[in-house]
């Protein structure tokens, strides 16, 4: 096995020139630190871009940054957290839920796999932030999409449709995000005891009050206790993030106080310990107990989403807690089996929306769908795009579908559910 670590664009594009030309498939790796979702590769070479990294350009002021693809995105966020900014969308940290260390993820794997955390409601994933790219795709041509300025709509978003393919249309060698100025303050209001419905019902309230809440998550009982190592109890909370100017922010946590103050008891949680339950949720900390066990993410009508968990189990052994006001559902399954086809079932009979396999072991995530089936002729459509992109199917083959490799038209525009 071959292990190709290019440090430039151009020895990128020699090594898939080569792939192509000899149609050997390769496995394409940041860091690792994702490697574990997805359909397991069987490929005799991998194209490792821990050594294509660097920010390229950041004009804080022009509320940009570029940076190559193998750049750890815990660099990047360092220097915008030295300079008051931020990634809005709040990208997930895949590795400690899939038993790897934190801080490992790339740039480039953040829109490959079109990250997002609990402020998706408000500023959306990855998708939503990218300005442009570069990169090679399987035909083992180079090529721009977008550029470095927030108001550039020239030609086709290739940018986007990188979003959630899982590098199986084309390799990333730069990537540029428009990057926005953190919070003042932050501060989450907590509701005590709630159960799953109850919670849902006021986090719904809360949502569409003038309070401008930027992140709703509910945490059942027990589960609570797994966030911020248990320094705020075991009991069921519902939590509220409101973020901003100072005395804004006070102004409408008093607001959301006076609305919900029937609801049950009220905790306020104010800086730093926040910024840890919310960095503990969007990397799902309650499930990050290094066992391998199937973990769960699943996207539908939050209205419907803890019903559907009820419903689950009475059939089965689960855990869950909500993010996105009860939309995003993770799940841990207490069994070996997954239950893949029980929780797709009745995810259909509750309206529908998808479910992704995040963590399983090797014999599951090869004898299972990952990713949420695509309709006909959505599956069409995107063996269409895999064609064009990467004709000799050799990046990533397999990992988001049998055979094909790539499920991103659906993926990559099913909104919340990415």
């Amino acid at each position: 096995m071959t292990t190709f670590t290019p440090s430039s664009p151009t020895e990128t594009l020699s090594t898939i020139q080569w792939a192509a030309a000899e149609e050997t498939p390769l496995e394409i790796l940041g860091h690792g630190s994702k490697r574990g979702i997805g359909r397991p590769l069987q490929t005799e070479h991998t194209l490792d871009l821990s050594k294509l990294a660097g920010i390229t350009l950041y004009e804080p002021a022009e509320l940009v940054l570029s940076a190559k693809a193998g750049t750890p995105l815990a660099e990047i966020e360092q220097l915008l957290a030295e300079n008051g900014q931020q990634f809005a969308f709040e990208p997930m940290d895949h590795g400690p839920l899939l038993g790897g260390e934190p801080g490992r993820g790339t740039i480039g794997g953040v829109l490959a796999s079109n990250l997002s955390g609990p402020r998706r409601l408000k500023a959306g994933a990855a998708r939503d932030h990218i300005l442009g790219v570069a990169a090679v795709s399987g035909r083992g041509e180079a090529f721009n999409s977008g550029g470095r300025v927030v108001k550039n709509v020239t030609g086709y978003d290739l940018s986007k449709l990188m979003a959630n393919s899982w590098g199986t249309l084309a390799v990333l060698t730069d990537v540029t995000f428009k990057v926005l100025p953190a919070a003042e303050t932050e501060v989450t209001l907590a509701i005590r005891g709630l159960l799953d419905e109850a919670a849902v019902a006021a986090m719904a309230l809360a949502l569409g009050s003038s309070a401008e809440v930027s992140s709703a998550a509910h945490l059942p009982e027990r589960i609570a206790a797994r966030v911020a190592g248990g320094k705020h109890g075991s009991d069921a909370a519902t939590l509220l993030r409101v973020e901003g100017f100072g005395p804004s922010v006070v102004y409408r946590i008093e607001a959301l106080k006076q609305l919900l103050g029937k609801a049950g008891p009220l905790e306020e949680i104010a800086g730093e310990a926040s910024k840890t339950i919310w960095r503990d949720i969007r990397d799902c900390r309650p499930f990050a107990d290094g066992g391998a066990r199937a973990v769960w993410r699943v996207s539908m009508a939050p209205s419907e989403a803890h019903h559907m968990v009820m419903a689950l189990r009475m059939q089965a052994a689960v855990d869950a807690f909500y993010d996105w006001q009860g939309g995003l559902v993770w799940l841990s399954m207490r069994e070996d089996d997954p239950e893949a086809d029980l929780l797709r079932g009745l995810i259909r009979k509750h309206g529908g929306g998808h479910a992704t396999l995040v963590r399983a072991s090797p014999p599951h995530r090869a004898a299972l769908p990952v990713f949420e089936p695509q309709p006909p002729h959505l599956a069409a459509l995107s063996a269409r795009l895999k064609a064009e992109f990467d004709p000799k199917n050799i990046l990533n083959p397999g990992r988001m579908a049998p055979g094909a490799g790539s499920a991103t038209l659906a993926r990559s525009t099913e909104g919340a559910a990415s």
